[in-house]
Order: C-alpha cells, then sequence, then structure tokens
C-alpha cells in the first residue's frame, strides 16, 4: 500500500487543480466528448456498412457458391453461363444446383409516382436459395406470371405496402412493367439499395426482356448431407474454376463486407474519420494541459523544493488525462447512444452499440488523452525550484 500512496495523492491533487478552473475543464471535457462522439459515429457507420452489405449473403441458402471472377459485389454482378453451375451436378457430393438471377431495377411508388432503386432477385420458386419466412404459403402464386414478395425492410419512400397488400391495392410497377405484390419478407437495405424484391426467373426474365436465363449471377450449391464442403469446393474448382470463384458460405459473406472496406472508398472515409476525430480530442485535451502545467509552474517548482520527484509530477498530468478520459466518455456515450437510435430511424439500418464497441472507445480515448498528457509533460522537465520564486 505505501507504494500506491504518491500515485493516489498526485491524483487527489490532479482532480483538484481540474476543478479549480471550472471553464477550462468544461472546454477539455467537452473535447473529449466531441473527439468520443466522432469515433462512436465512425465506427457505428463503418459496421453499419458491413451489416447492410452482409443481409443479402446471410440470407442464402446453400453450402457453396458460383459467381464471375470479375464480380466486384452481389449489388452489381457479372453473368456467366448457366451450363456452367449445371456441370456441377457432376460431382456425386451434389445434390441439386440453383441459379439465381440479380439486377437493380426502378420501383414506382403508385401514389407519389416516384421511382426509386431496388435489388431484384429471381429464381425457381420450386427452389428455396433465399431464406424467406413461410415461403410455402408463397411458393404456387410465385410462379404465376408478374407477380412478386417485397422486403417489408425496405425505406419507406416505396409506401405503406404491407398496408396496400392487405387492402388489396397490391399492383405496383417495376421497371414499368405492372406487378401484383402477393407478400412480404425481411432482408434489409443497403448503400447500393433501397430495398428488395424477390421474384421468380421467368417473371425476372420479362422486367428484364434483354436478359437471357441462359446468363446467371450466382449459383447455389447444395451438397449431400455429411458431404466435406472443403473438399467439394476443391473438386469444383478443379471441375469449372477457370472462369468462376467457388465459395463457401462465410466466404461469400466476407467477400461481400470486403468490397465496401476495400474497394469502396467509404471503408477509408469512416477509418479516416475517426482517426481526424482522436487527433482533435488529442490536441484539445494536449492545450488544456499543457497549458495548465505552464500556469502552475511555480507550485510544481515548490513541489520539488519539498522533495518531490519528477515521477510524481507526471502522475499528476497522467492522472489529469485519465480523468479528462472519463469525464468526456460517459456522457459521450449516452449521447452517442442517441445518435445511433436517429441514425436507425433515418437510414433504415440497424446502429447497434454492444460493450465490446464501447470497449474499444474507451480504450482510444484513454489512449487518446494519455498521449496528450505524455507530450504535455516536457513542459515538467524544465521545472527548477528557483520557479518559484518567478
Amino acid at each position: 500500500m505505501t507504494g500506491l500512496r504518491p500515485v493516489f495523492f498526485a491524483a487527489r491533487l490532479a482532480w483538484r487543480q481540474l476543478v479549480y478552473d471550472r471553464p477550462k475543464l468544461l472546454a477539455a471535457t467537452l473535447g473529449v466528448l466531441f473527439a468520443c462522439v466522432l469515433v462512436f459515429m465512425q465506427l457505428g457507420f463503418r459496421d453499419s456498412l458491413y451489416t447492410s452489405a452482409a443481409s443479402a449473403p446471410l440470407k442464402m441458402q446453400g453450402q457453396l457458391f458460383l459467381l464471375h471472377k470479375q464480380t466486384e459485389a452481389l449489388w452489381r454482378p457479372v453473368s456467366y453461363e448457366r451450363s456452367t453451375l449445371m456441370r456441377a451436378l457432376g460431382l456425386p457430393e451434389v445434390r441439386r444446383v440453383v441459379p439465381l438471377y440479380m439486377s437493380l431495377g426502378q420501383f414506382k411508388n403508385m401514389d407519389t409516382h416516384v421511382q426509386r432503386t431496388l435489388m431484384i432477385y429471381g429464381y425457381d420458386p420450386n427452389a428455396e436459395p433465399i431464406r424467406i419466412d413461410q415461403f410455402e404459403s408463397f411458393r404456387a402464386e410465385l410462379q404465376r406470371q408478374d407477380t412478386a414478395l417485397f422486403d417489408v425492410n425496405s425505406r419507406p419512400e416505396f409506401g405503406p405496402i404491407q398496408e396496400l397488400i392487405a387492402s388489396g391495392r397490391d399492383i405496383t410497377e417495376i421497371n414499368g412493367r405492372k406487378v401484383k405484390l402477393i407478400g412480404t419478407f425481411s432482408m434489409g437495405t443497403t448503400f447500393a439499395a433501397d430495398g428488395n424484391v424477390v421474384m421468380s426467373d421467368l417473371n425476372f426474365h420479362r422486367i428484364f426482356p434483354s436478359r437471357s436465363l441462359d446468363q446467371i449471377d450466382l449459383g447455389f450449391i447444395m451438397l449431400t448431407p455429411g458431404a466435406d464442403i472443403v473438399a467439394a469446393q476443391a473438386a469444383l474448382l478443379r471441375l469449372v474454376g477457370q472462369e468462376v470463384r467457388v465459395l463457401t458460405y462465410d466466404e461469400l459473406v466476407r467477400f461481400e463486407q470486403g468490397y465496401w472496406e476495400n474497394s469502396a472508398p467509404l471503408g477509408f472515409i469512416f477509418g479516416f474519420g475517426t482517426l481526424m476525430g482522436l487527433i482533435v480530442g488529442m490536441v484539445i485535451v494536449y492545450q488544456i494541459l499543457f497549458t495548465d502545467i505552464g500556469n502552475n509552474i511555480p507550485q510544481y517548482a515548490t513541489l520539488v523544493a519539498m522533495g518531490y520527484s519528477q515521477s510524481y509530477l507526471r502522475n499528476i498530468v497522467f492522472a489529469s488525462s485519465v480523468y479528462l478520459a472519463v469525464l468526456g466518455f460517459l456522457p459521450g456515450v449516452a449521447l452517442s447512444m442517441v445518435f445511433y437510435r436517429v441514425a436507425e430511424r433515418s437510414i433504415f439500418i440497424p446502429f447497434p452499440m454492444g460493450l465490446d464497441r464501447i470497449a474499444v472507445v474507451f480504450f482510444f480515448i484513454l489512449t487518446m488523452c494519455a498521449f496528450a498528457g505524455l507530450l504535455a509533460i516536457r513542459k515538467l522537465k524544465s521545472t527548477d525550484p528557483a520557479d518559484m520564486f518567478s
């Protein structure tokens, strides 16, 4: 306990110095709070970006997936021959293959006549490559001409689709063609599309008459029970790997997230914004601590003359850094939670505030304040007992 007493006394002195000048303490706290909120929001937007990017892959059912090697992301696929997917049936481990067609289209709100972009998925209704609740109740109707399911988690600008379906006003237009909405499913919006629609492959061809059903965008491969996924993937690569990628479920999810993280500029933008927030907060804390040290040089010189070491003075500065980190972080978390809820209601993408994120941001803020204190400590090196008379 004896070794902790100097640290305790240094922390108590640091607190008294901070509260002595309330306006300066408020300015420093607001600086840390600003940095905290900015980091939380940048991380929130980044993670919501990755979460929304994976909303479609997470709904897809299959053990292996085939997509063209030139495909950068699922929302902008490059088509390849359907026969390439069919060749996978030559492997004994393959139980079934399902081709999927994807393209962005224009959905018209029949009340406002405003058109918005959504992603359209087409496939054989006898299969179920996309996980949809109560799909069996829609299977027969999806086989009828010009029918579709609408994503209930799409943006509200598309209109009150559930209410329209319930009232019988279920006819809309997609790419200028009238389509009957027979129900809803849940997937979620992305940064590429404001909503989603699922229909049969034949109805997809009617919406996109220039698209041939022999050109597919993504192939689903269902394996026999107990089949080795890694071995089947290697066999498929040898069989059809010249033109397409063969991905597992987890690899498909990471592939879509990787586009936004590495290829698109948004990942860099959010990372750079996080760094700038920390730098701004560090500069503010440094200025406060440096000024505080300069104003208290006579007092520090007195402590040195009384026999206190330089390490004791450094403990005072570091304790001040920790206090500022905590004082700015606590209201920063509360304010960020409010902003997260506002963001969720505005862009309709989840903004989860987990304990892991809180811990990461607190570590960033604490490191930021500690580094600012480390820079400000240089001022103490010039402390001399003679300064008590200055």
